[in-house]
């Protein structure tokens, strides 16, 4: 069976499950927010760093090279001392933004009721 044969949610090999768990972390939205919002211009290791001040050096690193390594982002060396690298979305990296932006348009129309409702359970459990 071909992994993309298979779309049960519950399978391991599932493209979906696969897929999600890669972006749908906390700092893969982030620098995909960041390059977004950086108008497509590329923008280099230091100031994305800057612009997600709360994440580390090892993290911002990690998280650049797993989303270039399913082609959303795409990084850029010139050959200068010191090394300048540049990153920036790809096509694939813009399509999944819009997509992602459909869930964040979502739960900002969502989280009035989402956190009423959180502090109805909170109280129920007490």
């Amino acid at each position: 069976m071909n992994r993309t044969d298979v779309l049960d949610w519950m399978h391991p090999d599932c493209p979906v499950r696969n897929i999600l768990a890669r972006v749908c972390d906390k700092w893969s939205m982030l620098v995909l927010h960041t390059l977004y919002g950086n108008g497509g211009a590329a923008m280099r290791f230091g100031e994305l760093s800057k612009k997600i001040d709360d994440i580390s050096q090892k993290m911002l690193t990690v998280t650049l090279r797993t989303l270039e390594e399913d082609g959303y982002v795409s990084r850029k060396i010139y050959p200068e001392v010191p090394p300048k690298v540049e990153y920036s979305l790809t096509v694939r990296g813009n399509d999944l933004w819009c997509q992602i932006q459909q869930i964040a348009t979502w739960a900002k129309d969502n989280m009035d009721a989402i956190i009423s409702d959180r502090k109805k359970y909170r109280r129920k459990k007490k």
